[in-house]
Protein backbone atom coordinates (compact mmCIF):
# COMPACT_ATOMS: atom_id res chain seq x y z
CA UNK A 1 0.00 0.00 0.00
CA UNK A 2 1.12 3.30 -1.28
CA UNK A 3 0.40 6.72 0.95
CA UNK A 4 1.64 10.00 0.71
CA UNK A 5 2.65 12.26 3.41
CA UNK A 6 2.13 16.05 3.08
CA UNK A 7 5.38 17.61 3.78
CA UNK A 8 7.98 19.13 2.31
CA UNK A 9 10.39 18.55 5.19
CA UNK A 10 12.84 15.47 4.30
CA UNK A 11 13.71 14.54 7.70
CA UNK A 12 10.02 14.50 9.43
CA UNK A 13 9.48 12.05 5.75
CA UNK A 14 11.94 9.64 7.24
CA UNK A 15 11.30 9.48 10.66
CA UNK A 16 7.71 8.20 9.87
CA UNK A 17 9.28 5.97 7.09
CA UNK A 18 11.35 4.43 10.09
CA UNK A 19 7.88 3.88 12.46
CA UNK A 20 5.77 2.22 9.85
CA UNK A 21 5.80 -1.54 8.65
CA UNK A 22 7.56 -2.15 5.79
CA UNK A 23 4.32 -3.21 4.11
CA UNK A 24 3.46 0.77 4.06
CA UNK A 25 5.06 2.61 1.30
CA UNK A 26 5.35 6.50 2.37
CA UNK A 27 6.16 8.90 -0.30
CA UNK A 28 6.83 12.09 -0.73
CA UNK A 29 5.24 15.31 -1.89
CA UNK A 30 8.22 15.20 -4.69
CA UNK A 31 7.77 11.78 -5.44
CA UNK A 32 3.79 12.49 -6.97
CA UNK A 33 5.16 15.44 -8.69
CA UNK A 34 3.49 17.74 -6.14
CA UNK A 35 5.98 20.93 -6.32
CA UNK A 36 3.22 23.59 -5.51
CA UNK A 37 2.55 25.18 -2.09
CA UNK A 38 -0.21 23.32 -0.71
CA UNK A 39 -3.01 26.34 0.95
CA UNK A 40 -3.17 26.17 4.68
CA UNK A 41 -6.10 28.91 5.46
CA UNK A 42 -7.72 27.05 7.77
CA UNK A 43 -8.85 28.84 11.36
CA UNK A 44 -7.34 25.27 12.87
CA UNK A 45 -4.52 23.00 13.33
CA UNK A 46 -7.05 20.20 12.32
CA UNK A 47 -8.65 22.09 9.06
CA UNK A 48 -5.27 22.72 8.29
CA UNK A 49 -4.48 19.10 8.49
CA UNK A 50 -7.52 18.27 6.39
CA UNK A 51 -7.02 20.65 3.95
CA UNK A 52 -3.93 19.61 2.73
CA UNK A 53 -4.74 15.52 2.74
CA UNK A 54 -8.31 16.62 0.84
CA UNK A 55 -5.99 18.84 -2.06
CA UNK A 56 -3.55 14.99 -2.39
CA UNK A 57 -6.35 13.21 -2.62
CA UNK A 58 -8.33 16.12 -5.12
CA UNK A 59 -4.82 16.46 -7.23
CA UNK A 60 -3.05 13.26 -7.01
CA UNK A 61 -5.58 10.77 -6.27
CA UNK A 62 -3.18 9.18 -3.57
CA UNK A 63 -4.84 8.26 0.23
CA UNK A 64 -2.75 10.55 2.28
CA UNK A 65 -2.00 11.85 5.48
CA UNK A 66 -1.00 15.46 6.69
CA UNK A 67 0.17 17.38 10.13
CA UNK A 68 -0.59 20.73 11.12
CA UNK A 69 1.38 21.69 14.59
CA UNK A 70 0.94 25.14 16.85
CA UNK A 71 2.63 26.87 19.39
CA UNK A 72 -0.15 27.45 22.34
CA UNK A 73 1.72 29.79 24.58
CA UNK A 74 -1.72 30.43 27.77
CA UNK A 75 -0.38 33.91 28.35
CA UNK A 76 -1.31 34.60 25.04
CA UNK A 77 -4.61 33.20 24.98
CA UNK A 78 -3.48 30.42 22.80
CA UNK A 79 -1.41 32.61 20.00
CA UNK A 80 0.36 32.04 17.76
CA UNK A 81 -1.65 28.37 17.17
CA UNK A 82 -2.50 27.78 14.03
CA UNK A 83 -0.83 30.78 12.60
CA UNK A 84 2.70 29.59 14.30
CA UNK A 85 4.49 29.34 11.37
CA UNK A 86 3.53 32.61 9.82
CA UNK A 87 2.87 34.50 12.83
CA UNK A 88 4.95 37.47 12.35
CA UNK A 89 4.06 37.34 8.46
CA UNK A 90 3.53 35.28 5.38
CA UNK A 91 7.18 34.95 5.32
CA UNK A 92 7.44 31.61 7.02
CA UNK A 93 10.92 33.26 9.28
CA UNK A 94 11.36 31.68 12.38
CA UNK A 95 13.32 33.68 14.02
CA UNK A 96 10.96 36.89 13.24
CA UNK A 97 8.34 34.46 15.00
CA UNK A 98 10.43 33.51 17.97
CA UNK A 99 11.25 37.54 18.44
CA UNK A 100 7.33 38.44 18.01
CA UNK A 101 6.33 35.93 20.33
CA UNK A 102 9.26 36.91 22.62
CA UNK A 103 8.25 40.22 22.85
CA UNK A 104 4.95 39.86 23.43
CA UNK A 105 6.05 37.65 26.64
CA UNK A 106 8.04 40.82 27.80
CA UNK A 107 6.70 41.59 31.96
CA UNK A 108 4.85 38.06 32.07
CA UNK A 109 5.89 35.49 34.19
CA UNK A 110 3.99 32.71 33.04
CA UNK A 111 5.57 31.02 30.39
CA UNK A 112 3.62 28.02 30.13
CA UNK A 113 2.70 26.42 26.86
CA UNK A 114 1.92 23.34 24.58
CA UNK A 115 3.19 21.94 21.13
CA UNK A 116 -0.12 20.98 19.67
CA UNK A 117 -0.04 18.53 16.45
CA UNK A 118 -3.69 17.44 14.67
CA UNK A 119 -2.97 14.72 11.45
CA UNK A 120 -5.58 14.06 8.87
CA UNK A 121 -5.64 10.82 7.33
CA UNK A 122 -7.57 9.84 4.24
CA UNK A 123 -7.99 6.64 3.16
CA UNK A 124 -10.27 4.50 1.11
CA UNK A 125 -12.70 6.95 1.21
CA UNK A 126 -12.70 7.29 4.81
CA UNK A 127 -11.47 9.99 7.05
CA UNK A 128 -9.35 10.34 10.78
CA UNK A 129 -7.87 12.83 12.70
CA UNK A 130 -5.26 12.41 15.01
CA UNK A 131 -4.20 14.51 18.17
CA UNK A 132 -1.03 14.82 20.11
CA UNK A 133 0.04 17.36 22.10
CA UNK A 134 3.33 18.18 24.48
CA UNK A 135 3.39 20.91 27.75
CA UNK A 136 6.29 23.27 27.84
CA UNK A 137 6.78 25.04 30.99
CA UNK A 138 9.87 27.60 30.98
CA UNK A 139 11.75 27.78 34.29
Amino acid sequence: MKIVFATNNPNKLKEIQSLIPKEIEIISLKEIGCTEDIPETGDSLEANAFQKAHYIKENYNYDCFADDTGLEIYELDGAPGVYSARYAGPDKNADANMTKILNELKGKKKRKAKFRTAIALTQKGEEHLFEGKVEVVHK
